[in-house]
């Protein structure tokens, strides 16, 4: 599965910050999901461990909702251009 990337860009507010989300197997059978966040530039990790796959997707796409309601978008060029 491939990272999600969501950018959110407001040059009056002095904003450019991201997300990367993704859900990715770890050493001890589990599924972890997995992010970065921070300013464009500077990042912060944060992980979520679940037992099975689906489960990590789920959360994943709940974040990625949550992350779109509250203006990020996954298109850069469409982001930087409006």
């Amino acid at each position: 599965m491939a990272a999600e990337l969501l950018y959110r860009i407001d040059a009056d507010r002095n904003m450019a910050t991201f997300y990367k989300l993704d859900v990715e197997p770890t050493l001890f059978g589990e599924w972890a999901f997995v992010g970065e966040r921070g300013r464009i530039g500077r990042a912060d990790t944060f992980a979520a461990h679940y037992d099975t796959v689906a489960a990590g997707q789920v959360a994943r796409s709940k974040q990625i909702q949550l992350k779109e309601h509250r203006g990020y978008s996954a298109a850069w060029r469409s982001v930087v251009s409006s």
